[in-house]
């Protein structure tokens, strides 16, 4: 296992430098400039470029970015956003308050989802099972911004059981309604295939002769089925993790909340490239991370798979 995790991140660092060159001359060649103020003459405009060094060959700039991203860590400052503010400056307060709404929708939405894809499963064809499957589909059919609405009206504004706006003085308190909406998604993604991992576990061929040798159901539920039914959860698990960590634009602009992803559309818009490409390379690296514990929880859950990644 840990010469597949040496060989795992060896091959994430040559993906990294990819995407960052990737993204380093994809955004070179998009319309538009980060000085794209009318009231900025030519004159103007050329002084900018050359404070920036955006006058100078893109082979020279791009050594010079990687040597500062790699060497440094450093991805440049604003352009437009907050004019020569560090973008590592602008990330950081953001970051973390996206990362920690996504950590809380996910714990809560992993929790949630797998009691309900259990108890579908175990009782299977019951009205549990019926509602646990209506509710599975409309968690997925349903954005996550409708949910966000619903909750900010009701329990925010009508009932004012939790407020409605983000305030940095009240963080835990005004991300409880933005970590619902999101976590209902994973709530009903992880109870849809738990339900169905678990009832294909509960009808294979083990789980009969164990049952057949008189352990309680209890046990095989928990100790045989849940484990290997756990798997294909796992597997989904990694994107909506990506995905909840990294920002939910439309929920994080109806609660006021200074994320990550209102930033990148922000950067987007006016062009502030070097925020645009440190947001993105931030992206790939959750995800690539994510796929690496992926595959090392496979491991944890079935030595099978550990095995058969020592031997290739």
């Amino acid at each position: 296992m840990l010469k597949y995790i040496q060989k795992r991140l060896i091959i994430s660092a040559i993906t990294l430098f990819i995407i960052l060159t990737l993204l380093f001359v994809l955004l070179e060649f998009m319309p538009g400039s980060p000085f794209n103020d009318e009231k900025l003459s030519p004159d103007q405009r050329t002084l900018l470029y050359k404070k920036y060094n955006l006058d100078k060959p893109l082979y020279i700039r791009y050594i010079a970015y990687m040597k500062n991203v790699i060497l440094k860590g450093d991805f440049g400052n604003s352009y437009a956003i907050q004019k020569d503010a560090p973008v590592s400056e602008l990330l950081k307060n953001r970051l973390s308050i996206s990362i920690r709404l996504g950590i809380q929708s996910l714990i809560l939405g992993s929790f949630v989802g797998l009691v309900f894809g259990i108890v579908a499963a175990v009782k299977k064809n019951s009205r549990l099972d019926t509602l646990t499957t209506i509710f599975a589909v409309i968690g997925i059919s349903v954005p996550s911004y409708v949910f966000a609405l619903g909750l900010s009206y009701f329990l925010g504004y009508k009932l004012k059981l939790f407020p409605f706006t983000y305030d940095i003085y009240r963080s835990f308190e005004s991300s409880i309604l933005p970590t619902i909406a999101l976590s209902m998604f994973v709530i009903a993604t992880v109870a849809r295939f738990m339900r169905t991992e678990l009832v294909e576990v509960l009808e294979t061929e083990y789980i009969l002769l164990a049952e057949a040798k008189g352990l309680k159901a209890k046990k095989v539920i928990i100790k045989h089925s849940i484990r290997n039914a756990l798997i294909p959860v796992i597997t989904v698990l990694g994107p909506i993790t990506v995905s909840l960590m990294t920002g939910s634009l439309v929920t994080e602009r109806i609660f006021g909340i200074p994320g990550i992803g209102d930033l990148l559309v922000t950067a987007i818009g006016v062009n502030d490239f070097n925020v645009v490409i440190s947001i993105a390379f931030f992206y790939s690296v959750f995800y690539i991370l994510m796929m690496l514990i992926i595959d090392v929880l496979y491991g944890i859950i079935d030595p099978r798979i550990r095995v058969a990644k020592e031997v290739n």
